[in-house]
């Protein structure tokens, strides 16, 4: 046979008809697929889109939640002053039985360094020998670490303890913990207070927003004359 009459040999109408049938068969398979292909994204990406939009709801409560806590009693004059155990600068711990029997001053300042708390603390130590002269002691508190404090302490020459209180214990105890807004932005802080602890354990005076200028006078005025 020749070579010419095998290649029409291979062009038979059954081979015709066998090409015309696995056509529509792969045909059919691919749009299977396609379809396949096309649902399982749908539904997965329904549920993620519920998940998420879940998710987000639970966040925008939980900070919701965190940013306006449970209110509590204000410190109020004539209450027993709350107690406390925190590290100070220099080591050891300050604790309210060590200043028993003996007026206190406690002076809550937002952050070490910064302007308004530098006076502050300043202004408290140059009326250190007065105080102690009026049988007051005084310490001044904030969230900052020990580092911080001890930083802040020699930098200025202060004369005061400084109390450490990280986890917020002692200033929330004290009503020095609250929420505070800037640039038309809420958030939690410290409050600046002075609290004046009577020889008897009692808070004497509080006084809440502090204005830095002649506080510390006024405050020596007022344990002079407990």
């Amino acid at each position: 046979m020749s070579k010419k009459s095998r290649k029409k040999s291979t062009k038979t109408p059954s081979g015709i008809a066998t090409a015309k049938k696995k056509t529509p068969k792969t045909r059919a398979t691919t749009q299977t697929k396609a379809g396949k292909t096309q649902r399982t994204p749908a539904g997965k990406s329904t549920g993620s889109i519920a998940k998420t939009a879940s998710h987000g709801a639970a966040s925008k409560q939980l900070n919701s939640s965190r940013s306006k806590p449970a209110a509590k009693p204000a410190l109020t004059e004539g209450q027993k002053a709350p107690a406390f155990r925190l590290p100070r600068d220099g080591g050891g711990v300050a604790t309210l039985a060590d200043y028993a029997g003996q007026k206190l001053v406690l002076f809550f300042y937002p952050r070490a360094d910064t302007p308004g708390c530098t006076r502050e603390a300043i202004d408290f130590t140059r009326l250190a020998g007065a105080f102690t002269a009026a049988g007051t002691a005084v310490v001044g508190i904030s969230a900052d670490p020990l580092k911080a404090q001890e930083k802040f302490r020699d930098k200025h020459s202060l004369g005061v303890p400084l109390i450490s209180d990280e986890k917020h214990e002692m200033l929330e105890a004290y009503g020095a913990w609250g929420e505070k807004s800037m640039y038309g932005k809420s958030f939690l802080g410290i409050l600046r207070t002075t609290v004046l602890v009577g020889s008897d354990g009692k808070v004497a005076k509080v006084w809440r927003n502090v204005r830095v200028d002649g506080h510390a006078d006024q405050v020596l005025e007022a344990a002079r004359s407990l």
